[in-house]
């Protein structure tokens, strides 16, 4: 700084020297931006009487100190300036406490970041100056690449050499939610890789409470496992255990079945069975490490607690194969593919038909495993999908495209989910046609509850569609796939604007249909599915127009007209329409015609859990338990036999037994419907905490459920 000069009285304005140039600022103004400042130029210090001051060993551009002078008068920044300067004048403002500049700073650079590498730029800066609101959106950058950006390696540096303070700046006090999602990301990605084992270690320096400790170390523990790093992976299990996660014993077992002990193993987990209420994982876990009849007890009662276990079902079917009972063996593959399409069981069935040489089916379930995951590896990941199906298909005789619709056409209508994914995916290789044929895939994907598949599909037929029309078909059923309902039905006005076409009306009539609270929109429902009608689709869509047409119909209680939109689509083999078609039947008070038509249903379609189901509704109690337990046994996941059994055990005075029904099936599917029901169950008897543990828990999936919220308010007065 100068030399200090003696003034009787100081100006306002003074002049601050960069590189032999001044610029002159307001003192007030200057001094106002940070206690440093108002301390140098208004308080003890020589500077306080100078009104030539210099500045030249601050690394300040002459451009930089006429910013912050202008910054000092507007308290706005130049929208001209360069990300260099901007950084220049951050660096500044960090140096001397400025946090209005600093923020202002923070932001503007914000807006330059256009791609990754600006943000991984701009992210070592913003860590080095404390800038969150340059580094949260370098952050959003980052997420919104996900996937691929973990493939950088200066991305996956940023997220491995962070401190524990940079990451607050990152995230604040979410560091534990980002690293949970990396980890995830890497770990489906390559769960053995450097960067998976970096993340999860991150994760648990992120872990701050017990339940954030029991997940990393258990998750950590895993990749270690896979990583061979056995005692590491010993150490990370029993710290989550300790912690209170209880499925970290499976880990140990495993652990010590590695080094030949499963006698160890298997008293591991039958002293966890003694301490805590038994799961089907336990019964599952210790099924590996016992042998004869004792294996297949553990894994029946391994079922029957957890119905959606995999791994007794695989068994139980290699097993039967084994043992030359073909039919049985697939018969148990089949029951577990028909309420959860796994790529381990139809990579099992695709085995057993190779060994039946029924090298059609085996097609089938291949072409269906490449549909869901196109990279997939069979044989423990030695052998890729794509190069089984080619040797696979040298032995089948090969479809004309005429053929393929006819195979779709019946497949679909048999409700054969699976097989029509795998006609359409043989029709992709050589029809034109390819937009189309992807939208059809995609709604098989949602149906078989596979929306990720299912959005990889509608990207693509959006990439192959034929016209501008058809594309903006495929992005409106994006916008609504994701919850932008308003802007997917302005896609389909758009596309009907350029060409009237099937789907553009189906599109806005489904959209307005779902999403439209006023009863009047119905006419205009019903007047979109008509003009759908009329222009030219197959009859596979056509008939689901025809199903909505008829549904819109009985909503209105139209019945006569929805009782021949049925019958029309049934006409074209649309078989979902005799759910319909009952339904108006029983409208008019006819349970037996509805009974019946739901009996057609049943034996046509391939998948028929929901149609057992809705006979439920059209029968006597003791058909409709008949018909609740046949639902139960085809497809476990479903949760509405459970409410009706608990419920008529309750009507039975059976309270003991009902919470009990509903206890088996949140073990395995925490639904709101069934924690809502039991709560009310356990207010019935007098249980006020168990009420209000499931009333909280249900409110932890949705917060905003109305009914559960007024049982956790009148239950929550009744506590002691």
């Amino acid at each position: 700084m100068e030399d200090y000069s003696s003034v009787n009285c100081v100006s306002d304005t003074v002049f601050f020297r960069i590189r032999g140039e001044k610029i002159a600022c307001s003192r007030q103004r200057i001094a106002a931006l940070s206690s440093p400042f108002n301390a140098m130029l208004n308080g003890c210090f020589s500077e306080s009487l100078l009104q030539d001051i210099d500045l030249s060993e601050n690394d300040l551009s002459p451009l930089g100190m006429k910013t912050i002078a202008q910054f000092s008068q507007t308290g706005s920044l130049n929208d001209t300036l360069s990300p260099e300067a901007l950084l220049e004048i951050l660096v500044f403002a960090n140096r001397f406490f400025c946090e209005r500049l600093k923020d202002a700073c923070d932001r503007k650079l914000s807006s330059f970041i256009s791609s990754r590498q600006d943000a991984i730029d701009l992210m070592e800066c913003a860590l080095e100056e404390n800038s969150p609101v340059l580094a949260a959106s370098c952050l959003q950058v980052f997420l919104h690449e996900l996937p691929d950006c973990l493939k950088d390696e200066q991305v996956v540096r940023i997220f491995c050499n962070a401190t524990k303070q940079q990451r607050s700046i990152m995230v604040g006090h979410a560091s534990f939610s980002l690293y949970c999602l990396l980890s995830e990301v890497a770990m489906n990605t390559d769960p053995r890789s450097d960067v998976t084992a970096c993340f999860l270690e991150r994760l648990v320096e992120a872990a701050m409470n017990s339940r954030q400790k029991q997940l990393a170390y258990h998750q950590l523990g895993c990749v270690k496992l896979l990583r061979k790093e056995y005692t590491e992976a010993e150490h990370l299990f029993s710290a989550a255990f300790e912690a209170g996660h209880v499925y970290s014993i499976a880990g140990l077992a495993r652990l010590a079945s590695i080094r030949g002990d499963k006698v160890t193993a298997y008293k591991r987990l039958s002293s966890v069975m003694s301490s805590y209420p038994p799961l089907g994982w336990m019964y599952q876990e210790r099924s590996l490490y016992c042998e004869g009849e004792s294996r297949w007890e553990d894994l029946e009662k391994a079922m029957e607690l957890d119905p959606t276990l995999i791994y007794p079902y695989m068994y139980r079917a290699a097993s039967l194969m084994r043992k030359q009972n073909v039919e049985a063996a697939l018969a148990e593959i089949n029951r577990l593919l028909g309420f959860r399409l796994s790529l381990e069981c139809l990579e099992l069935r695709f085995c057993f038909y190779l060994a039946l040489e029924d090298y059609r089916n085996a097609l089938c379930d291949v072409q269906a495993i490449l549909t869901l995951s196109p990279d997939y590896r069979m044989f423990e990941g030695r052998v890729a999908a794509s190069q089984l199906r080619t040797l696979v298909r040298e032995h089948v005789e090969q479809w004309t495209t005429a053929d393929c619709w006819m195979q779709l056409y019946d497949r679909w209508s048999s409700v054969d989910d699976i097989g029509s994914l795998s006609v359409i995916y043989q029709m992709l290789e050589s029809d034109a046609a390819k937009g189309i044929l992807y939208f059809r895939q995609s709604l098989l994907l949602l149906r078989l509850n596979c929306p990720e598949a299912a959005m990889r599909s509608l990207q693509l037929a959006r990439q192959h569609a034929a016209s501008d029309h058809e594309r903006l078909v495929y992005e409106g059923w994006i916008l609504y796939d994701t919850g932008h309902c308003q802007e997917g039905l302005q896609k389909a006005e758009e596309s009907i604007s350029l060409q009237r076409s099937f789907e553009a009306f189906f599109l806005k009539a489904y959209a307005l249909a779902d999403s439209s609270t006023d009863p009047s929109c119905s006419t205009t429902v019903v007047s979109l599915l008509e003009e759908a009608l009329k222009c030219p689709s197959d009859r596979l869509r056509k008939g689901q127009a025809l199903n909505n047409l008829g549904s819109v119909y009985v909503d209105c209680g139209k019945l006569d007209l929805a009782a021949d939109c049925y019958i029309s689509a049934l006409k074209i083999r649309h078989t979902r329409a005799h759910q319909g078609l009952a339904r108006v039947h029983f409208l008019r008070n006819d349970r037996s015609a509805a009974y019946e038509e739901m009996k057609k249903l049943i034996e046509k379609a391939r998948n028929n859990a929901s149609a057992y189901e809705k006979r439920s509704e059209y029968c006597d109690r003791e058909l409709t338990k008949a018909d609740l337990q046949m639902v139960t046994q085809l497809d476990p996941l479903r949760v509405y036999p459970y409410r009706y059994r608990a419920a008529v055990l309750m009507d039975s005075h059976k309270e003991k037994e009902a919470i009990a029904e509903l206890t088996r099936a949140i073990a395995f599917k925490a639904d709101l419907h069934l924690l809502h029901l039991r709560a009310a169950f356990h207010e019935h008897i007098g249980d006020i905490s168990g009420a209000l543990r499931d009333c909280r828990a249900a409110l932890s999936v949705d917060p905003n459920h109305q009914e559960m919220l007024e049982l956790h308010s009148r239950v929550n007065s009744q506590e002691p």
